[in-house]
């Protein structure tokens, strides 16, 4: 049984309610963790792209990448999970791991399934609960991995217009 149900989450779905491009994060996070992330990239055989500066390039350690100094080119880890579902990963401080992906590659019960995949595993390899909120409310999450329920839960109400 899915984790979430499009019926039951739709509005969570919906990029006029949410912004096209929800905010996710994982705080309390250590250079370890990210690295943790980029494993599990390579683990999981998902397609990726790391690039400075927009250059694609080979992905480095964790480490290297945060500790490049505050004014360097900004850096991307895009993460397709799945062919047509895009995360984009920004590695600037290791406190937090945060990135976003589009809604609107995630209608349906089809993409409600992808991301409480995509979710759990990055949960699962952290240990720690990785949140959604809408694009620009930092404050207010509204789903997430939950790795005491070890799923995809609801935590709040999408806003509304």
């Amino acid at each position: 049984m899915p984790d979430l149900l499009w019926d039951d989450v739709k509005d969570f779905f919906d990029p006029d309610l949410m912004g096209a491009l929800p905010d996710v994060s994982v705080v309390g996070t250590s250079v370890e963790d990210w690295q943790a992330v980029f494993d599990l990239v390579g683990s999981k055989g998902w397609t990726w792209e790391y690039s400075v500066g927009g250059v694609a390039g080979p992905l480095p350690s964790a480490a290297e990448v945060l500790s490049r100094p505050a004014d360097a080119e900004t850096v991307d880890l895009r993460v397709w999970p799945v062919p047509d579902v895009l995360a984009v990963f920004r590695p600037i401080y290791a406190g937090e791991i945060d990135f976003d992906v589009d809604l609107r590659e995630l209608q349906g019960q089809a993409g409600v399934d992808t991301l409480c995949e995509f979710l759990c595993a990055l949960g699962r390899r952290l240990g720690k609960p990785v949140v959604i909120t809408a694009e620009g409310d930092s404050g207010n999450a509204v789903l997430g991995f939950d790795p005491v329920a070890d799923r995809v839960v609801l935590l709040g109400e999408p806003r509304r217009g």
